[in-house]
């Protein structure tokens, strides 16, 4: 017993490692994010850790985005795949190690026909092995319990344990995609959020040039049944009417979708106390996401992690893959007690064991061996791409946000003046209609300007609002607050 136990000791050791050192790809990340007039100053930026909380700060859409979070089926699907992913390195893992069994058997032979004989009993259990037979009246039996592990492979090139570091970085890697379907989540709750909030505000603006334009098809009408305006002011102020008519309809019908986008997200149908009544009603209640000059961050995101991750299984491949050029060892040990009487199975005569250790050394495969290696750096070489891609990708889309972000305030300033000049405009055109001095085609311009000026400025807030959301997304939201290990620093226990 000693020494198959020191022979399964030696088998549990781990071996020497054949897998490439890994190194993070250099290069890939840019020393900082671009600069010049479309982008926010250096002195106004500072490195985020932010939860999504810290920039929506509206209850209402808080409310929605836990909802999201707690019933969205596309996270749900996500959080499973990192529990599969979970179990299949736990498998990988456990091949490293002995299985060990337990076998009970019973065997009942009869003497008048030496050539059969029925087994009629057979179990399993975890104690130690014996075996026992009697004759009586032509008739044997024997008795065995045996405890041993079959076929164990000695892991004394790293195959095995390559093979488990892949399972672990495969498995890593799915938990940081689904933070980032977690943050994908969260944004587009956020987006859906507020583009129902600017289609209702959008509504409002159509409902009130509606009220506007039909005071103005009354005003004609009337100026025309006195004798003192043309027929063309009355179809002149139709028209506008019309329009405003016309795009009512079709922002009752974008209300209603972007509801129900936002239920689908949610995972249920949301309250219509936490919905917005307009974009304005939000003002104010959407936080200021500072964006980071060390652009490293992007390292941090769930996304490039996942990537990283993957780069690392692969490379731990590569080690699987030179491990099946040299021997397989393994190791089948046997221990129990066998006896021809059931009363002798326990006694110390009855001990029995046996240890069957083998190799195999590849002669020859054909190239077998040499074109899985191959393939195995060809697939490392490819997550290397994958992994600079999605740094790239990253970057572009953070400095689109911040180019975004550099500008949007002054245009935000410029639409809200367009629309201050409209108002007055119109309300100066009208008087001067009213009193005769100008034509109504006059009066028509400037409602046609402040309507346009009117949707023009709430497409601006909506694209401030969701620019704020890019930000937080691109950046890595709250990935930040609770991130993964990073790949660099982690340690050899897993």
């Amino acid at each position: 017993m000693r020494r198959i136990g020191a022979l399964l000791s030696l088998a549990a050791l781990g071996a020497c490692s054949l897998e490439p050192p890994y190194q993070r790809p250099q290069g890939a990340v840019p020393p900082s994010w671009p600069t010049g007039d479309a982008y926010p100053r250096p002195d106004e930026a500072a490195l985020p850790s932010v939860s999504y909380r810290d920039i929506f700060k509206d209850p209402r859409l808080q409310a929605v985005i836990a909802q999201a979070l707690d019933a969205n089926q596309d996270l749900r699907a996500a959080l499973a795949n990192v529990a599969s992913a979970r179990a299949q390195y736990r498998v990988a893992h456990a091949a490293i190690f002995p299985a060990i069994d337990g076998t009970g058997r019973v065997s009942i032979e009869n003497g008048s026909d030496r050539g059969g004989s029925n087994n009629i009993g057979s179990g399993t259990g975890t104690g130690s092995s014996g075996s026992s037979g009697s004759n009586s009246g032509g008739t044997s039996r024997s008795y065995s319990l045996e405890l041993g592990t079959t076929s164990f492979e000695i892991d004394l090139f790293g195959r095995l344990r390559s093979l488990s570091h892949a399972a672990f970085d495969e498995y890593l890697g799915t938990e940081a995609a689904a933070r980032a379907t977690r943050l994908t989540l969260v944004a587009e709750v956020a987006n859906a959020w507020l583009q129902l909030a600017a289609d209702r505000s959008l509504l409002a603006v159509s409902n009130a040039t509606e009220a506007s334009a039909l005071k103005s098809v009354d005003l004609t009408r009337a100026r025309l049944q006195g004798g003192i305006a043309p027929r063309t002011d009355l179809r002149q102020a139709e028209t506008i009417l019309a329009q405003a008519r016309s795009d009512q309809a079709q922002l009752i019908t974008a209300v209603a979708q972007d509801r129900n986008a936002l239920d689908l997200l949610a995972g249920a149908p949301v309250a219509d106390a936490q919905l917005p009544e307009s974009l304005e009603s939000v003002d104010g209640l959407l936080g200021e996401l500072p964006a980071g000059l060390d652009s490293g961050i992007l390292l941090r995101r769930p996304d490039v992690v996942q990537t990283e991750y993957q780069l690392r299984a692969a490379n731990a491949r590569i080690g699987a893959a030179r491990a099946a050029f040299f021997p397989r060892v393994a190791l089948t040990a046997l221990a129990g007690v066998a006896s021809t009487a059931l009363s002798s199975l326990f006694t110390g005569g009855a001990f029995t064991w046996s240890v069957q250790p083998s190799a195999t050394l590849p002669i020859f495969d054909a190239g077998a061996n040499r074109g899985n290696l191959h393939y195995a750096e060809a697939q490392r070489d490819l997550a290397v791409a994958d992994y600079r891609k999605a740094i790239q990708t990253a970057f572009r889309e953070v400095s689109d946000a911040l180019a975004r972000r550099g500008t949007i305030d002054r245009q935000l300033a410029a639409d809200r003046q367009l629309e201050e000049a409209a108002r007055d405009s119109l309300f100066l055109g009208t008087a001067r209609y009213r009193e005769g001095i100008d034509t109504y085609l006059a009066t028509l311009d400037a409602q046609r300007t402040l309507y346009a000026a009117q949707r023009t400025l709430a497409t601006t807030r909506l694209v401030r609002a969701q620019n704020l959301v890019a930000l937080y997304q691109t950046l890595g939201g709250d990935a930040l607050v609770d991130a993964l290990p990073v790949p660099g620093q982690r340690t050899g226990k897993r």
